[in-house]
């Protein structure tokens, strides 16, 4: 299973978080963002990570930025993957799959209703995977609000799927035990604040994954 901690900002924290166990690594590049990283420190984590030989998988998460600037940092920072968080068309995302076709795409959907899910599935084709988020008015991620999980059981778009949303050390269970996604995504769950982890709490969600 996928286990991404997204939203990081310092190396220190991103090398200690991947030997935690984390599979994913997320970094946000969207400027407006509490949690946004420069091209030039992402590169300095990336280029971090593998000097200490982990093979942890890297993830520039963007919203409705251009695909130059998105190719720009993708190959300055090395990336292994791409995650949009706006409202990128499906023609978008093969655009960006032939600038980059080396480079794993997913696909954020901020959920408010079942009509959203439906969109994510019309996604599936065109990604490696898709992320389910909660909607909020003004934020793209990193809120803290949780989905209503039980309308997301029947969910199998095709691909694989990660969850995200409020998901904390203390529910990450609960969720697994309701729904069976391939991966899960946390932010503000695991942090002092924005863009600063709190390991106690990355130990403490690894321990109940392998609980």
């Amino acid at each position: 299973m996928w286990v991404k901690i997204c939203g990081l900002t310092q190396v220190d924290q991103a090398i200690a978080i991947a030997r935690l166990g984390a599979t994913h690594l997320g970094f946000i590049c969207v400027p407006q963002s509490p949690r946004y990283i420069s091209p030039e420190a992402l590169a300095a984590i990336t280029q971090a990570l593998g000097d200490q030989n982990l093979s942890v998988k890297t993830v520039g998460v963007f919203a409705d930025a251009t695909l130059g600037a998105i190719g720009a940092v993708a190959r300055q920072a090395n990336l292994s993957h791409i995650q949009l968080h706006g409202q990128e068309p499906l023609e978008y995302c093969q655009q960006l799959q032939g600038q980059l076709p080396d480079t794993a795409l997913i696909k954020a959907i901020r959920v408010r209703s079942r009509n959203d899910l439906a969109t994510a599935t019309a996604y599936a084709p065109y990604v490696d995977a898709l992320l389910l988020d909660a909607y909020h008015p003004k934020q793209l991620g990193g809120t803290g609000l949780t989905l209503d999980w039980h309308t997301l059981t029947a969910f199998q778009p095709g691909c694989p799927w990660l969850l995200a949303g409020g998901l904390t050390p203390e529910n990450v269970n609960t969720a697994l035990h309701t729904l069976r996604p391939d991966g899960i995504d946390l932010s503000s769950g695991v942090e002092q604040g924005p863009g600063v982890k709190d390991l106690v709490l990355v130990q403490r969600l690894f321990k109940r994954l392998h609980g």
